[in-house]
């Protein structure tokens, strides 16, 4: 019966998803460099989640362009795991590398998540490529929404970010879809227009 649930049987098997359970919940202490409101971060877990939810809200609209079924579920997987790795980066002081954890959950869930962090990473199916899109757009929709604005980033060149500059780093992945193209269009003019981007 202990080998159903490989060498290290039911409990510790159990041991190692409860420790990842715990692992995930602290995502909420990840602050990243936008807000959440216009008075505080937003943690990597607020990210997360709304970048489930756009794939989600947008899901026909992404099989309509692309005239083929697309995999909802496995975009929901990407989107909720897609930066599990920040936890490692945190303890360890720098990232890079595959994230160890993944290895060591039982099966198939270990095996599920490695694969699933590759194919996000790679960016080469259609499903990755659309959260990596709908990632690249998340910042720029908070960073208006809340009113955040860009003063706190620069170029490479150190100048102050503009509508040309960001267009620079977004636009090559959103451009994978029609709809979350005009969106960031939408968002980029009227953080130009509200004054929170310069021209």
């Amino acid at each position: 019966m202990s080998e159903m649930y490989g060498p290290h049987g039911a409990a510790g098997d159990r041991r190692r998803l409860f420790d990842f359970i715990a692992l995930t919940a602290r995502l909420r202490e990840i602050e990243r460099a936008n807000n959440a409101t216009p008075e505080r971060k937003e943690s990597v877990a607020e990210h997360s989640w709304h970048l489930a939810m756009v794939s989600w809200i947008l899901h026909a609209e992404f099989e309509r362009e692309a005239g083929q079924r697309l995999d909802l579920t496995k975009m929901l997987k990407l989107c909720l795991m897609h930066d599990l790795v920040e936890m490692d980066a945190v303890e360890r002081g720098a990232a890079g590398g595959e994230p160890p954890r993944f290895a060591s959950l039982p099966a198939p869930l270990g095996a599920e998540l490695l694969a699933l962090w590759r194919e996000y990473e790679e960016g080469r199916t259609p499903e990755a490529c659309l959260v990596r899109g709908v990632d690249r757009l998340n910042p720029t929709l908070m960073r208006c929404l809340t009113g955040q604005g860009w003063g706190d980033m620069a170029t490479d060149s150190h100048a102050p970010v503009d509508a040309e500059a960001l267009d620079g780093l977004h636009l090559p992945r959103v451009a994978v879809s029609e709809t979350l193209r005009a969106l960031y269009e939408e968002i980029r003019d009227a953080s130009v227009e509200g004054g929170l981007l310069p021209p």
